[in-house]
C-alpha cells in the first residue's frame, strides 16, 4: 500500500485533555493543527468516568466524564483543529515526522512542532510483581471503568481495591455503583490523621499492608496480605482493582529518543514544556502522572504560547540544568531549568513524596548555594501533589550544575 506524506504546522499525539486544550488554543490563533488519537473515539480518560466535576472545582458540581470529553473535543474541531481518532503513530522517522497507520493505510507526517500528549496508565498487576494464578477478576481503575460504563459488564460480588489515592475511592464508587460490595481498601502507607479520615472510604482501610499473592484458578477467590507486624491474611473476594501506581505513556518519547526524567518517567523538560528533541513539546499525564483532567487540560492552553513562539522561529535551548529531588521525594516537574529571559508560564513546581511529610521545609540548592527556603504550612502525602514556589527561577543558572530539592 503506498503511504502518504505530507505536512503541517503542528501535530498533536494524543486526545486527552492535554492534547485537546493544546489543539484548541493552537487552532484559535490560526496554526493549521491536527490530532491523533488511537483509540476511536477522543477524551482520554474522563470517557470512562461517570462522576460529575469535571470542568469545576468543586466535586458536585461541572459535568460527568463523557460530557467533559465530548465538550473538549467539540473545542478543538470548532477551533480548526483536525480530529482524527483511530488512528495509531507507530514511530519516528526524523526529528517531527511520524509514522502513522489507520483504516486509510500508513501515511508519514512532518510537522513544524509536535506536541505529545499521550497520557498515563495504571501499572498493572504483573508489573507490580504481584505472585499467583492468573484468575478472572482482576482489573486496573481503567479496564473497571470501561468494563462498567462501555460494556456493562457484570463485576463480581465482593472486591478488594488496592490503593488509597482519590482515584482508589473513585474505583470504589464505581463497584458499588455496579452493584459490588467493597471488602476493604489496601495500602502500604501509614495512616492519616484522623482529620483526613473523616471522609472515609465507606470500607476499612487496611494501612501498612501489602498485597502478597492472588488466589483462585478460573476466578480470582481471595488476595493475600501482610500486615506491618507480619501477620498475613487472606481477605476473600472474587475482584480486585488495582489502582494508582501511574506511569506516563512514554513509549513514543522513548522510540523519539527524548530524554526521560527517572523520577516522573516521563519526558525531562522546562517551563515551557519543551523535551531534549528540538520542536518537540510533551503536556499533561505523560509529564506527571497522574494529575486532574482540569490540570491536563489547562498545560495543554498554556503549551501554545510557547509552540507558537517556536513557530515563529524561536531558539531552542541546549544544555539546560536538571532539576533533582533527594529522598523521600519522588519527583518534581518541571525538571529543567529553561534559558536565561525564557518568558515564565510556572509560578510553582510540583512534587511528590514517598512518604508522609508534617510540614516540611523545602530548600533549594545550586552549586552549593541555597537559592529558596519554603516551609509547607499543611502535610506532604503520598500520592498527592504539592507545590513549591518558583519564585527562585531567576536565581537559577540555565548553564550551572544540577539544582537539588531536599527536605529538612
Amino acid at each position: 500500500m503506498t503511504r502518504r506524506e505530507r505536512t503541517l504546522d503542528v501535530l498533536v499525539v494524543g486526545a486527552g485533555p492535554a492534547g485537546l486544550g493544546a489543539a484548541a488554543e493552537l487552532a484559535a490563533s490560526g496554526a493549521g493543527v491536527e490530532i491523533l488519537e488511537r483509540e476511536q473515539s477522543a477524551g482520554g480518560i474522563p470517557r470512562h468516568c461517570h462522576h460529575r466535576g469535571f470542568g469545576s472545582r468543586r466535586a458536585t458540581g461541572g459535568v460527568t466524564g463523557p460530557e467533559y470529553a465530548l465538550r473538549c473535543a467539540a473545542a478543538a474541531e470548532r477551533a480548526g483543529a483536525t480530529l482524527r481518532t483511530g488512528i495509531t503513530v507507530t514511530g519516528w522517522a526524523g526529528p517531527r515526522t511520524l509514522d502513522a497507520t489507520g483504516p486509510g493505510g500508513p501515511e508519514r507526517i512532518t510537522a513544524r512542532a509536535v506536541v505529545l500528549a499521550t497520557g498515563a496508565r495504571e501499572r498493572p498487576r504483573s508489573a507490580r510483581l504481584v505472585p499467583g494464578t492468573r484468575p478472572a477478576g482482576v482489573y486496573t481503575t481503567g479496564e473497571l471503568q470501561q468494563a462498567v460504563h462501555l460494556h456493562h459488564q457484570h463485576i463480581g460480588a465482593r472486591a478488594v481495591v488496592v490503593g488509597d489515592e482519590p482515584v482508589s475511592h473513585a474505583a470504589a464508587d464505581t463497584l458499588r455503583a455496579a452493584g459490588t460490595e467493597v471488602v476493604a481498601l489496601v495500602t502500604g502507607h501509614p495512616p492519616a490523621p484522623l482529620a483526613a479520615l473523616r471522609r472515609g472510604p465507606g470500607a476499612p482501610l487496611l494501612t501498612r499492608t501489602t498485597v502478597t499473592g492472588l488466589t483462585g484458578r478460573g476466578r480470582l477467590t481471595g488476595v493475600t496480605v501482610r500486615h506491618h507486624d507480619g501477620r498475613t491474611t487472606t481477605l476473600r473476594c472474587d475482584t480486585v482493582v488495582f489502582t494508582g501506581d501511574w506511569i506516563p505513556e512514554h513509549e513514543l518519547a522513548r522510540l523519539g529518543a527524548l530524554t526521560l526524567d527517572p523520577g516522573t518517567r516521563g519526558p525531562a523538560h522546562d517551563a515551557s514544556y519543551r523535551t531534549s528533541g528540538q520542536g518537540v513539546f510533551a503536556v499533561g499525564n505523560l509529564l506527571h502522572a497522574v494529575e486532574s483532567a482540569g490540570t491536563a487540560a489547562a498545560e495543554g492552553r498554556a503549551v501554545a504560547a510557547p509552540v507558537r513562539r517556536h513557530l515563529a522561529a524561536g531558539p531552542w535551548p541546549a544544555g539546560r540544568a536538571a532539576i533533582e529531588v533527594a529522598a523521600p521525594l519522588e519527583w518534581i516537574a518541571p525538571n529543567l531549568i529553561g534559558p536565561d529571559g525564557d518568558p515564565p508560564l510556572h509560578d510553582r513546581f510540583v512534587l511528590r513524596t514517598e512518604r508522609r511529610l508534617t510540614t516540611p521545609l523545602l530548600v533549594v540548592r545550586q552549586d552549593g548555594q541555597q537559592l529558596h527556603r519554603q516551609r509547607l504550612l499543611l502535610p506532604a502525602r503520598p500520592g498527592h501533589p504539592f507545590h513549591l514556589s518558583a519564585d527562585w527561577l531567576d536565581r537559577a543558572d540555565p548553564h550551572g550544575a544540577a539544582v537539588r530539592i531536599s527536605v529538612h
